[in-house]
């Protein structure tokens, strides 16, 4: 299977009115510069257990997964409005953009796809899969398999699927540990995509182990996520924004400042692009050009890797 090469060019858009309107409250209610030095990652000394980051925390391994899982079913019923916050609302237009580069449906003389969409619990790359499949490709057998470790999100895709009346035998959804993907046969899956999600993994090597295995030969594996932004003055911009407003705001339309907090610490804390393309590479795929792109100077980045043709 060849590879499409990336899409080259930015992405902008026009902040949601629902953000706009609470700007001015945020501004109001916070004006003080934060310190957005990021303390060290130090090693629990009492256990000898593996420790991990959770935001800038440092904490058990095994603990790590719960503490995700909080935050989780706590945004779960404003999924949407968290990506808005985090995003300024331009999350919408990468994702469509990340679609749109993975063409997904049958191809001309070939078989529906099998799709599995990891971290994807409320369905909202899924059901962008299905739609382009069906409106682009012609295509309505291609499936889309919604796996999540968390619950609470999974209903929330279900519920959002049945009220938008897509076909339940094109997609499902499952309760699924991105780093074992227990029930997921080896190389069953055309296309792995994981949107906002690999950040919040506790072994991202494990997760890109399991999703070389879960892969057919020439099999994608795509991932959008938060990454490093390329200018140094906007990144101070960014970064001021993140630290000192985000929270805020998800406290303001959320009720919930700390699962805000821990989602811009976990976006401080992940690798660049050039090391998570290195990491894609380490667990057996073969990057797809330079290994990703750029979206919005960097605020987010796109990154595949095809599984070799044995």
């Amino acid at each position: 299977m060849s590879a499409r090469p990336l899409s080259r060019g930015l992405l902008s858009a026009t902040p949601s009115k629902h953000l706009c309107s609470i700007a001015p409250r945020v501004a109001a209610l916070h004006s003080t510069p934060v310190n957005l030095n990021q303390p060290p990652l130090k090693n629990d000394q009492s256990s000898s257990e593996p420790v991990t980051h959770f935001g800038f925390q440092t904490v058990k391994e095994s603990l790590k997964a719960t503490r995700v899982a909080e935050v989780f079913s706590s945004v779960a019923s404003s999924y949407d409005t968290m990506n808005d916050v985090m995003s300024f609302g331009i999350h919408r237009l990468w994702k469509d953009h990340f679609v749109r580069s993975l063409n997904p449906g049958r191809r001309p003389g070939g078989r529906p796809m099998s799709i599995l969409d990891v971290a994807g619990g409320t369905g909202d790359i899924a059901f962008r899969m299905l739609d382009h499949s069906e409106k682009v490709s012609g295509d309505r057998e291609t499936t889309v398999l919604c796996a999540d470790i968390n619950a609470n999100m999974l209903r929330e895709g279900e519920k959002r699927a049945i009220q938008n009346g897509y076909d339940p035998n094109r997609i499902s959804f499952r309760v699924e540990n991105a780093e074992t993907l227990e029930s997921i046969p080896d190389s069953s899956i055309d296309l792995y995509t994981i949107s906002f999600g690999i950040r919040n993994v506790t072994r991202i090597p494990m997760a890109l182990k399991s999703a070389h295995r879960v892969l057919k030969p020439g099999g994608v594996f795509a991932c959008l996520e938060f990454s490093k932004v390329s200018s140094a003055p906007l990144d101070a911009i960014y970064q001021q924004y993140s630290f000192s407003v985000i929270p805020l705001m998800g406290q303001l339309v959320a009720g919930d400042r700390d699962s805000y907090q821990y989602l811009v610490e976990s976006i401080k804390r992940f690798p660049s692009q050039l090391e998570f393309a290195r990491m894609i590479r380490d667990a057996g795929l073969v990057n797809v050009g330079k290994g990703y792109e750029e979206l919005t100077f960097g605020v987010a980045s796109i990154w595949k890797g095809v599984k070799p043709l044995e």
